[in-house]
């Protein structure tokens, strides 16, 4: 690793997958797990290790499982490369900027758990309260995506972007009918493909309005810290240093939508990193770099055995 830029990402929920922990059970990063699990109160390692794809869907184990596998890679990273434990940047999609913040020093990895906790109780009431869902538009530009979202408003539909990821990816998300018309305009539209997604709720819109008040009570006790890194947050795609306005930050997130593709251009651009890692589960960040940024190197670290020779730019 020769960069001095580096900017570590992190995706979020829908990276979890079965038996993602087995490759790194081995590794001195798994203690992380164990960690985990006492600050949660939970029993961490069977998730990871035996929990089925049903039961990782559910939206407090997704989140917790995702987490704790990403700060296991990164604590196993962070052994093999000692660059990678002061990053010139930081960001994580949605429940990644969690992850995130402890890389770049921000939050406490027990405060961590404890928010991402009452996070995931909190969506997860919210989408028992309001039924919703979420789906993938691609090969439409998002200014189209928006129009298309428009014309379902103007005939009363609660649909709305949720994550714009790049230029040709756009996440819709609301209620569930409203999501479906909104896929077939889409496709009418020009859309290559519509992907419905496998999640419980229409997560980064005002249906989950309903979490905002719960969370914000657990957030008034957490300490934000200086930090050594800064983190571009999802909301604003902003590079932020440490301190109390992350409360404010992340209850936004709760509505507002994850401005991915601008936040790979912040990390990039105005902060000058010149290589882009992923870490955790699943490669999704690291092809949304490629479509996005494609001129930066790029690579992924969800398996111990891998090797990190980035991938060139093109």
């Amino acid at each position: 690793m020769t960069s001095t830029r580096l900017a570590l990402t992190f995706p979020g929920q829908g990276a979890q997958r079965p038996g993602m922990g087995l490759p790194w059970t081995h590794t001195p990063g798994w203690s992380v797990v164990a960690e985990v699990s006492e600050a949660a109160g939970r029993d961490i390692e069977t998730l990871l290790l035996d929990a089925d794809t049903a039961t990782l869907r559910r939206t407090d184990n997704a989140q917790l499982t995702t987490f704790t596998l990403a700060l296991v890679a990164m604590t196993e990273l962070r052994r093999q490369h000692p660059l990678a434990t002061f990053p010139g940047a930081c960001a994580g999609h949605s429940l990644g900027e969690y992850s995130a913040l402890v890389a770049a020093g921000i939050l406490d990895p027990q405060d961590a758990v404890r928010l991402i906790m009452a996070r995931g109780d909190a969506m997860r009431a919210a989408c028992e309260r309001t039924e919703g869902t979420m789906a993938a538009v691609l090969g439409l530009d998002t200014e189209r995506v928006q129009q298309v979202v428009d014309e379902i408003h103007a005939t009363g539909g609660q649909v709305w972007l949720a994550n714009l990821n790049s230029p040709q990816q756009t996440v819709i998300a609301g209620r569930t009918a409203d999501v479906e018309r909104c896929s077939q305009a889409a496709q009418r539209a020009g859309a290559v493909k519509v992907v419905a997604l496998t999640v419980d709720g229409a997560f980064h819109t005002p249906l989950m309005a309903g979490a905002v008040e719960p969370f914000t009570a657990a957030l008034a006790t957490a300490r934000f810290m200086p930090g050594h890194s800064a983190v571009v947050a999802n909301v604003d795609a902003r590079a932020h240093r440490g301190g109390p306005h992350w409360a404010e930050l992340l209850r936004r997130q709760l509505t507002a939508p994850v401005r991915w593709s601008d936040t790979l251009h912040t990390l990039t651009a105005e902060l000058a990193c010149d290589r882009l890692m992923e870490i955790g589960p699943g490669r999704t960040l690291t092809g949304l770099a490629k479509a996005t940024v494609p001129r930066v190197p790029r690579d992924t670290f969800s398996d111990p055995r891998t090797s990190l020779v980035p991938t060139p730019a093109v």
